[in-house]
């Protein structure tokens, strides 16, 4: 029979039993940063372990249950392993390096900690995507820091890994590298090999475990391999074919030492349209989260928000201080990236079809392929009336944003008309290019003298300003990877951004999110003085500002 472990109201996961059976470690939110506590099993003796600002995760207990060695970004900003001494709290880091390492597990005789890693990977993109594909292998190291060695093949992605009872070989997760994107939120039918490696002579075997999307594997006391399955039917599974736990929220089981009993954290992602307060590192900001994409009225007192109502479908709900959201739109097709005029009266966003927001090729689809049907920018009374497009054509269009005085709006396009940014008159939608290179995103400054934007070069995307005569083009950002999602404060002075540029801090199938690696920063309207908002492991993207306003 499920019991709670701990009560509901905190974000509680990624738990690991010790070897003795008297302690469970875990990850928890409740006071703000993911920190580590341990509790014992029947839920007394509750005793925080970390208390900093950075991200410390997915600790497992030394065979003697004397330290943990657990991943946190305390040094570098980075996902690194360190062990914690459990006698004096005081920590100190194992690994090192710009990649992330995940998942650490220590032999049974005490000798090595197995982990994965994404340290030899350049994060490529997934095909025809935006999203970064999270190549890992299995690595060994000695709880000295000794010995570093790879023992999986390079080029794809095996995590998980977990020890037998003898310490000579570990149990991992592997997939195509392309899969460890494909698989990680509402995973579609699939399989994923289970595999045994030889630590000394780093040969793999396949382990019997029957198909679907297999995650997480886990040896049991009797030698039973057990896993997390993210396909239909989703929860935990035994090799043998048993099945445990079940559900799409079952995440990270850990079983006690004598296989009776198994913890797991049970946790869904945040969807609620109302804002929540969130810890934020960096404490002269405040974090609130939402659904998709919001944007804030210019007493910032309301917000327009757009919510997934089915596959193929969007609404945009408006939620005013005080009242419950209620929708203002619900077309038979997508809306996405709602903008507020000036006055605060009107609403513009992007309107279309299924994957019609996409810009290159998802697979073989296009976006101009009839099934995606193109994209528009309409524009919506603040009371739901008066719905209308404002651009028309074959191209791809949206995104957009008003210029200071409401009389003109910039726009992202892309198809057969060309692609960049455009900016219109809305007296006689006159449309002039502001740019020719692949765009996206972007923003008009409050001040009027800027427009902000991302531009794809190479395989990254970094934020560029320009001015709308097309003069001064700047590029503000300098990373490998994804900065995306600008926004402008209400004196135009900060952009804040999603950036990728700190790497994912988890296995990527862990978290159930499309891209795991999104932090938000802010930075000056030059490119200076760069500030990191968040650390952890959920998606976070799509900031938007929350002009003042008086009670």
């Amino acid at each position: 029979m499920e019991r709670p472990l701990t009560p509901p109201g905190s974000v509680d996961y990624n738990p690991s039993w010790s070897s003795r059976g008297d302690w469970i470690v875990f990850t928890s939110e409740r006071a703000g940063p993911a920190d580590l506590f341990r509790v014992h099993p029947d839920g007394t003796g509750l005793e925080r372990l970390t208390n900093d600002s950075a991200f410390d995760d997915q600790a497992a207990f030394s065979p003697d249950g004397s330290k943990i060695v657990f991943v946190s970004t305390h040094a570098t900003g980075f996902a690194n392993l360190w062990i914690l001494d459990l006698a004096t709290h005081k920590a100190a880091p194992l690994t090192s390096g710009s990649g992330g390492d995940f998942r650490p597990a220590w032999s049974p005789d005490g000798k090595w900690i197995a982990f994965s890693s994404d340290r030899g990977s350049s994060l490529p993109l997934a095909k025809g995507r935006w999203e970064r594909l999270q190549l890992v292998d299995i690595y060994l190291i000695r709880p000295d820091g000794s010995g570093l060695r790879r023992i999986s093949e390079h080029g794809n992605f095996c995590g998980g890994p977990k020890w037998t009872s003898d310490s000579k070989n570990v149990i991992a997760y592997c997939m195509s590298a392309q899969e460890s994107w494909k698989y990680r939120a509402d995973a579609p039918q699939g399989d994923t090999r289970l595999v045994k490696i030889d630590t000394g002579t780093a040969q793999a075997m396949p382990v019997a475990a029957g198909t679907g999307v297999k995650i997480l594997p886990s040896v049991l006391p009797s030698g039973e391999i057990a896993y997390v399955r993210r396909d239909k039917p989703q929860g935990v599974f035994y090799a043998n074919g048993q099945s445990g736990p079940a559900g799409s929220d079952v995440y990270s089981p850990s079983w006690s030492p004598d296989g009776s009993h198994v913890v797991y954290s049970r946790y869904k992602p945040l969807s609620g349209l109302q804002a929540e307060e969130r810890w934020s590192r960096n404490p002269n900001y405040e974090l609130f989260t939402t659904a998709m994409l919001p944007s804030y009225d210019p007493t910032g007192r309301t917000f327009a928000v757009t919510v997934p109502t089915s596959a193929q479908t969007m609404s945009m709900f408006l939620v005013e201080d005080g009242n419950p959201p209620h929708p203002i739109f619900q077309p038979n097709s997508l809306v996405l990236g709602p903008q507020w005029s000036p006055d605060g009266k009107q609403i513009i966003f992007g309107v279309g079809r299924f994957t019609s927001f996409l810009d290159f090729a998802a697979g073989g689809e296009r976006p101009l392929d009839p099934i995606n049907g193109g994209a528009q920018v309409g524009m919506i009374n603040r009371d739901g009336s008066g719905f209308h497009l404002i651009t028309s054509g074959p191209n791809n269009n949206a995104f957009a944003s008003f210029s200071p005085d409401g009389k003109r709006i910039v726009y992202r396009t892309n198809g057969p008309d060309g692609q960049g940014l455009r900016i219109m008159s809305l007296a006689d939608h006159s449309v002039s290019v502001l740019t020719n290179e692949y765009d996206n995103f972007p923003a008009w400054s409050p001040r009027g003298d800027l427009i902000a934007f991302v531009r794809k070069i190479a395989d990254d995307f970094e934020v560029l300003t320009i001015r709308p005569d097309g003069k001064d083009l700047s590029q503000l950002t300098h990373t490998h990877g994804n900065d995306a999602h600008v926004s402008w404060s209400p004196d135009g002075d900060r952009l804040a951004f999603s950036s990728s540029r700190m790497g994912f801090k988890d296995e990527a199938l862990a978290t159930n999110a499309p891209q795991p690696y999104g932090d938000i920063f802010v930075m000056r309207y030059d490119g200076s003085h760069v500030e990191q908002l968040t650390d952890n492991q959920w998606e976070e993207g799509g900031a938007t500002w929350q002009p003042h306003h008086q009670n």
